[in-house]
């Protein structure tokens, strides 16, 4: 009896409990299908662009068409109750001069938490998202830059700061495999060195492990999940790029392993 009574007791906390994980596994694949469709969109746009258009005036609407689809989208998380975002500090950025944006890298939605904010940024992006039928047509049509051969992204990298543009790079290179940060490439002091600008870190902390390395594509989160993305120091274009590696890495350490996520309302997207 002490036992049959105590499953009648769990059964309407049981409820609530399966109803939230059934809410959140919809608001997941929302978020998916939305994205494809809004990547869709982008192609379909990208390619008489591509055709029509002369390269600069392409590459600018293109930067401009992802930062709107972006920021439409993250609008759309928001709005559905899946995500919480600060994304405020990003707008001190956008009328600056050029720089490396150097951010950490916890999770997939990183590139659209910037992105979305710096309509004139460039992107470094893997060579296989580029080079993607669902992706590659809206980056190249953006401008964005693939992460290989190693010496031509160097290259169009310089090219494209020099010519007064944002660069969003990602130190790590991948997502963050060893947290607080991983281990931080050459290419940031590199690139930064050879175009003469500083180096902007920016620091994105989350509340879940959603979409980082080795989370399952088709895991529901506990939502809404809270994003917060706040500006560091800016270092000034590094002369020895060995030596200014080491010392970014350092930063990066002590400032997130310091980091905590308070509570802040719901910042939506403009």
């Amino acid at each position: 009896m002490e036992n049959k009574s105590n499953v009648l007791l769990n059964e309407p906390l049981a409820l609530p409990v399966r109803r939230r994980a059934l809410h959140e596994a919809v608001r997941l694949h929302l978020g998916y299908l939305l994205l494809g469709l809004m990547s869709l969109v982008v192609t379909l746009l990208a390619f008489p662009m591509r055709a029509m258009l002369p390269r600069l005036m392409s590459r600018r609407i293109g930067r401009r068409l992802v930062s709107l689809m972006t920021r439409r989208y993250l609008r759309f998380l928001v709005l559905m109750g899946a995500c919480r975002f600060d994304l405020s500090e990003l707008d001190a950025l956008r009328d600056e001069p050029a720089m490396v944006i150097a951010p950490n890298h916890p999770c997939l939605l990183d590139a659209l938490m910037i992105l979305s904010r710096l309509p004139g940024a460039a992107c470094v992006m893997k060579a296989e998202l580029v080079n993607s039928v669902f992706y590659g047509a809206g980056a190249r049509l953006a401008g964005y830059i693939r992460n290989t051969p190693l010496r031509t992204m160097v290259h169009l990298a310089v090219d494209d700061l020099q010519q007064g543009s944002h660069l969003l790079l990602f130190p790590e290179g991948t997502r963050t495999t060893r947290f607080p940060v991983g281990s931080l490439q050459g290419t940031t002091g590199l690139i930064a060195k050879k175009a003469g600008v500083p180096v902007q870190t920016v620091f994105i902390e989350t509340s879940s492990g959603f979409l980082g390395k080795g989370w399952p594509l088709l895991h529901a989160p506990k939502m809404p999940i809270t994003y917060r993305v706040r500006l560091g120091k800016r270092f000034d274009p590094p002369q020895h790029t060995a030596r200014f590696v080491s010392e970014l890495e350092q930063y990066f350490q002590t400032e997130l392993a310091h980091a905590q996520l308070p509570g802040f309302p719901v910042s939506l997207p403009p």
